[in-house]
């Protein structure tokens, strides 16, 4: 089946579809569910023959670049507790690649919204990679990632840095016309001070968190197991630290959250809106389940007619009431 080509429409027909009875609306662009999927972590070529992918609240590409990144050397990810750490470090091959393949292998699944995750080693990078994908037509939503860990230049301190971020954030709105998500990195002291320096910046919404910078060790070989000795800490571990993030967050800002970390259950979703999300993304539990965005979005909607919930908009920060 891999190389039958079809329409969005006839790839559709191939399955159930689902009547979602609380779409919603983040910084303005209209999602049919709470539910997207976060950067580097969903293969819609692979996922499509699974589900109908366009059923999907939004869909993120992986972190695309100016010039092509070969990412880390040497091993890339390793397996612990509830937990993964990846030290990929970007690999993607750039911009230019992206929008003349990649967007329309994905048009042909999915319409939109799609969430364009851009990374750089500088601010001209950002900059450049934004006026390029705010021009592709079926691009939405554009996430900066000042955050990943795994990277040895550029994104770790701007994403640490309030005013390195502010800049950022200042210099990508000149160029956007799509709405900006400022991706924030969990490696901070404060990550109120973040979310306000990109607000105050002009950012139209934050998206957290990011991954936990971690190691694993060879006990045999008495070496780090990953080439880049650190990577980033993902999956159910890191939920209740992204959870206190994103209530945080949700307190300190006006803007919309957009809420990941370590998200695997529809319950799991459910927490981040009551704790402030507007929205949430799922990443690493997409590597154990395929169909993990579509069962949380699905258990979403079935949760709220349980509990008479109208819109979900209604349960966003409810812990607060």
């Amino acid at each position: 089946m891999g190389g039958v080509s079809m329409t969005a429409e006839q790839h559709a027909n191939l399955y159930e579809q689902h009547e979602w009875k609380h779409p919603t609306q983040v910084a303005g662009i209209p999602w049919k569910n709470p539910v997207a999927t976060a950067s580097g972590t969903f293969q819609y070529a692979a996922v499509r023959w699974f589900y109908d992918v366009s059923q999907l609240g939004a869909v993120t590409t992986k972190g695309v670049s100016p010039v092509p990144w070969e990412g880390n050397p040497g091993i890339r990810t390793a397996e612990g507790p509830s937990s993964n750490i990846n030290a990929v470090g970007l690999q993607n091959p750039g911009v230019e690649h992206v929008i003349a393949h990649e967007l329309p292998a994905l048009r042909k699944i999915f319409h939109k919204p799609i969430i364009a995750n851009i990374s750089g080693f500088s601010v001209e990078e950002y900059v450049h990679c934004v006026e390029l994908l705010t021009k592709e037509e079926q691009v939405e939503i554009l996430e900066i990632n000042i955050s990943c860990p795994n990277v040895r230049h550029g994104g770790m301190a701007f994403g640490t840095n309030p005013d390195a971020a502010a800049e950022i954030t200042r210099a990508v709105k000149q160029v956007a016309t799509k709405p900006v998500y400022m991706k924030l990195s969990p490696n901070v002291t404060d990550i109120t001070v973040m979310a306000k320096a990109v607000e105050d910046a002009g950012a139209d919404a934050v998206s957290l968190i990011n991954t936990l910078t971690g190691m694993a060790i060879d006990i045999y070989t008495q070496k780090p197991l990953l080439g880049n000795i650190t990577g980033g800490l993902s999956g159910p571990a890191v939920k209740p630290v992204a959870l206190r993030m994103v209530w945080q967050v949700a307190n300190a800002v006006k803007i919309p959250v957009l809420g990941l970390g370590g998200i695997a259950s529809w319950q799991d979703a459910v927490e981040f809106m009551l704790a402030g999300a507007s929205a949430v993304a799922v990443g690493a539990y997409n590597f154990v389940n395929p169909c993990a965005v579509e069962e949380i979005a699905e258990g979403m909607d079935a949760y709220c007619e349980k509990m008479g919930i109208s819109h979900i908009s209604e349960i966003i920060g409810k812990i607060n009431d």
